[in-house]
């Protein structure tokens, strides 16, 4: 039986950036201490939400670098080094374990995709690499490529591979991950609006994106999950369920950095190809904080 790399809220952390697009180690720092105030259980640098895809690598190893060196040991640190190159995914991946950091996400292959067979030979490679534990990551809206059940059950025989974040969007698919590999594979779900039926699935928590602006919130609600209160958790997950999804009304992470310099963190924008929210949207992201009184919950 694996010993978990964490149980409850992972935050899939953004990257702040300063005005002329680099990251902004201060603001970095100020959102490290934010999660850590506020109970969040892990800490997920350099992956989707962190703007990964337009890091350079020595950027990329500097912010893990900086991500671990910060927390020091405080709550978990996990550094996404997932890419399409299995080359580049083994480099990312050995600089993240010299950094600190306590576990890897590697996401699936994008654009050039692989077989199944692909997959367990890239995945197996990478956890060759390194002496840390890795949590695979499926998403195939962005990347499409699946992992099916069947390859999570060869791939979790590997003593590196322990946990996978499943953004599929299939609740059958999950079941029957959780069916073929029992406890030695962990789920975290990979998307907030899905955490509370993945954990009643037998899934430890969720890497999410909610957590960045409802740290607490998202703690709470898979602390209930893990105390078996599912019907408390459901009636905070309903609660809350307008504003997780008005953190996907642009594209990730774009909505959830405006939120952020809406509380004063400085996080900046994204970088190209992605760009600032338009007058509607901002003015409805904004109403929704508005409704649930986050601003002043968590402004600086």
């Amino acid at each position: 039986m694996n010993k978990p790399i964490f149980t409850g809220s992972g935050v899939a952390l953004i990257t702040p950036m300063n005005d002329d697009l680099t990251v902004n180690y201060d603001a970095l720092e100020e959102l490290l201490e934010f999660h850590i105030k506020n109970g969040t259980d892990a800490i997920i640098a350099c992956g989707t939400t962190g703007e990964a895809a337009t890091l350079s690598e020595e950027e990329h190893s500097e912010v893990l670098r900086f991500v671990a060196e910060k927390v020091n040991h405080r709550t978990v640190v996990i550094g996404g080094t997932g890419s399409n190159d299995t080359r580049t995914a083994v480099k990312l991946s050995k600089e993240a374990e010299k950094s600190g950091v306590d576990a890897l996400l590697c996401v699936t292959p994008y654009y050039n995709k692989t077989s199944q067979q692909g997959l367990v030979k890239h995945f197996n490679t990478i956890a060759d690499s390194v002496n840390i534990p890795i949590i695979l990551y499926n998403v195939p809206s962005r990347t499409g490529c699946n992992i099916k059940p069947e390859t999570y059950a060869e791939l979790c025989k590997h003593p590196n591979i322990k946990a996978c974040k499943e953004a599929s969007g299939d609740i059958s698919q999950v079941a029957l991950i959780r069916s073929l590999c029992g406890d030695n594979l962990d789920v975290y779900s990979g998307n907030d609006d899905q955490t509370v039926p993945f954990m009643s699935l037998g899934a430890l928590g969720v890497i999410s994106v909610f957590a960045n602006i409802c740290p607490k919130e998202m703690h709470d609600i898979c602390k209930l999950c893990l105390d078996n209160n599912f019907a408390k958790a459901r009636e905070l997950h309903f609660h809350y369920l307008e504003l997780m999804n008005i953190m996907f009304s642009d594209v990730n992470p774009i909505p959830v950095k405006t939120a952020m310099n809406l509380f004063g963190y400085n996080a900046g924008e994204c970088r190209l190809p992605l760009v600032p929210m338009n007058t509607v949207g901002y003015h409805n992201l904004k109403d929704c904080m508005t409704k649930y009184d986050l601003i002043n919950k968590y402004s600086k």
